[in-house]
């Protein structure tokens, strides 16, 4: 986040309060649209499940031709990947779009390290990556570097969902038209619609539909939205860069547009309603601190007052913040019902809102902290526990934790205008990093107790930024 840029007055989030006060202790269900296929228990309408993802026991061996490709476990799991995804759209291409589908011509694996094999788009010397070639109308991947740096990283899941990506791009040159992507189309609509592309698949997956995979909807999809958090784009990317794929936030939005609409949703997407979302943007100007505020007890000052202005509508005594306090239930910040305050550890959150080190995070090594955004969600969360408790919502019960994130969402928002506390570009992404932590207090109850599903944590706080408070109680009530 950013300080400074004077004092201004900013409209206060009176749908916050009427969420409160109207909606937090209505039972799920009980109003009209999807409401039942949101909430604690259920991942877009499928139950919560836990168990090993990958491969299944049994599943076959594919036989596609694979040029250069050398046996070992990053080729088995890509070239199974690409045989799944080509039955999925097998199925789905006539259904849905009316159009018969067609495989790939051809697949080629090669190790970045060593091979200079040629595609219709160049060589693949010291390629880390994963890609189609519309020349050729080729998927090719690194099974020296990019997949088992995945696969080691996050699991055989983050293997799959990088090759379901790349094939959503073939996928956009079989429809054609239906896909509304032309020669014009900027990259970054052209990545989100294959992102959606992949999220249709993994539900495909999750609903136990494949031959060869199956994916939890709780630690495995949680592996690949971290996976899908890694291969964003570095905080302040420009989304009209011609490389530009967005933001983790923008990514998983569109992971998850897929996995619970389909792909009639995906293919619907275009540069008018992608960029009306997109959270990708270069950094404000005076930004000197790339995003990134010291997280001290000015910053704690901006941060309530942000929080009382955003919440003010809601008529309720807004919790202080206080270094230290009267509980450490949920350090390294606490909501304490007793006294209607948030107790913080100062010292650690400075520790988590130091700047993520890219460069080690994409080594696998400790990239140090996750950002500033990251610790002032952990106590936006807290605090708006308080103002939840304030209008007599429940705090402790399984929704709790996602009408939490969800109202956090909505605030920053709030901050994504000129002010003394403003969302910065990157901020979102910190956000989510947190999120996707075990240990994460985002999305968790006053007593610390958190969704098992990623998935759902990460799309509370993405409903709430875009729809706006309105939706947490509607939802998560």
């Amino acid at each position: 986040m950013t300080s400074g840029g004077g004092r201004r007055a900013l409209v206060a989030l009176l749908a916050i309060a009427a969420v409160a006060v109207s909606g937090c202790n209505s039972k799920s269900g009980s109003g009209s649209g999807p409401v039942q296929d949101t909430g604690a228990g259920s991942v877009s309408g499928l139950p919560v499940t836990h168990f090993e993802s990958g491969l299944k026991s049994g599943a076959p061996t594919p036989s596609l031709d694979v040029r250069n490709a050398d046996g070992g476990e990053d080729d088995k799991l890509a070239t199974a990947a690409i045989d799944d995804v080509q039955t999925y759209w097998g199925e789905m291409l006539p259904s849905d779009f009316g159009v018969q589908f067609e495989p790939v011509k051809s697949l080629l694996s090669y190790d970045a390290n060593t091979d200079t094999e040629e595609t219709g788009c160049g060589s693949v010397k010291k390629l880390v990556n994963a890609f189609y070639c519309p020349t050729d109308d080729s998927v090719a991947w690194d099974r020296g570097v990019l997949l088992p740096m995945l696969r080691k990283r996050f699991g055989p899941m983050s293997v799959v969902v990088v090759l379901a990506h790349e094939f959503g791009h073939a996928v956009q040159y079989r429809l054609g038209d239906k896909a509304g992507i032309t020669k014009s189309t900027p990259t970054v609509v052209k990545e989100q619609q294959a992102d959606c592309f992949a999220g249709g698949y993994f539900r495909w997956v999750a609903e136990d539909k494949s031959k060869y995979y199956q994916v939890s909807t709780s630690e495995g999809l949680n592996q690949v939205m971290a996976s899908m958090f890694l291969i964003r784009d570095q905080a302040g990317t420009s989304a009209a860069d011609r490389g530009a794929h967005g933001t983790a936030f923008d990514r998983t939005f569109a992971f998850q547009a897929g996995f619970e609409k389909g792909p009639k949703e995906c293919a619907a997407m275009n540069t008018e309603n992608v960029k009306a979302r997109l959270t990708e943007r270069p950094f404000d100007k005076g930004d000197t601190g790339k995003g990134d505020a010291k997280f001290n007890d000015q910053a704690v000052e901006l941060l309530k007052k942000s929080l009382d202005e955003a919440f003010k509508g809601a008529g309720v005594a807004a919790p202080e913040i206080n270094d230290g306090g009267s509980c450490t239930t949920t350090a390294p910040a606490s909501y304490c019902p007793d006294d209607n305050s948030v107790s913080i550890d100062l010292a650690k959150l400075a520790e988590l809102a130091q700047p993520i080190d890219r460069e080690a995070e994409m080594k696998g090594e400790d990239p140090g902290g996750m950002g500033d955004f990251a610790a002032f969600s952990e106590v936006a969360s807290r605090y708006a526990l308080g103002i939840q408790k304030g209008v007599g919502a429940s705090i402790d019960n399984p929704n709790a934790g996602l009408r939490t994130s969800c109202l956090v969402g909505a605030w920053a928002a709030f901050t994504n205008r000129p002010g003394d506390l403003r969302l910065s570009a990157g901020d979102l992404d910190e956000a989510i990093a947190d999120l996707l932590q075990p240990e994460s207090l985002v999305s968790a109850d006053v007593n610390g107790k958190r969704p098992d599903s990623g998935f759902d944590r990460v799309e509370s706080l993405r409903r709430g930024y875009l729809e706006g408070s309105s939706v947490c109680s509607k939802q998560y009530g």
